[in-house]
């Protein structure tokens, strides 16, 4: 299944809570992304269908290994196509507000090469 931007943004926001507070829930996911929790508890059903995420023995959303990778390499491209436009010049909430949209679309050789320059 091919995922869409929204299910990427949800994957990878799973992984930052994971990161900074141990676990991730839906209304964790609905407080960071500002969405509902019945619009959240949607996203999750068509994401756990789909692979992507389980629940957990207390209801936290647990990356499946599918979904892991997935959220991974959207914040990889993240952080480096953020740390790309500050090098520029871009301020920090500006390029991390482009860089969300940008980790959606660019190519793979096009985010090879950036990711060159910045290593």
């Amino acid at each position: 299944m091919k995922l869409q931007e929204s299910g990427e943004n949800y994957l990878e926001t799973i992984l930052i809570l994971e990161q900074r507070n141990g676990i991730a829930r839906s209304v964790d996911v609905a407080n960071e992304l500002g969405f509902s929790k019945p619009s959240v508890s949607r996203a999750v059903s068509v994401l756990k269908e789909a692979g992507y995420v389980e629940i957990g023995s207390i209801n936290q959303l647990l990356l499946t290994e599918s979904g892991r990778e997935v959220a991974e390499k959207i914040y990889e491209r993240h952080c480096i196509l953020k740390d790309y436009l500050m090098s520029i010049g871009v301020d920090e909430t500006t390029a991390s507000d482009d860089a969300c949209r940008i980790e959606h679309v660019i190519s793979d050789i096009t985010f090879d090469c950036i990711k060159k320059i910045m290593r």
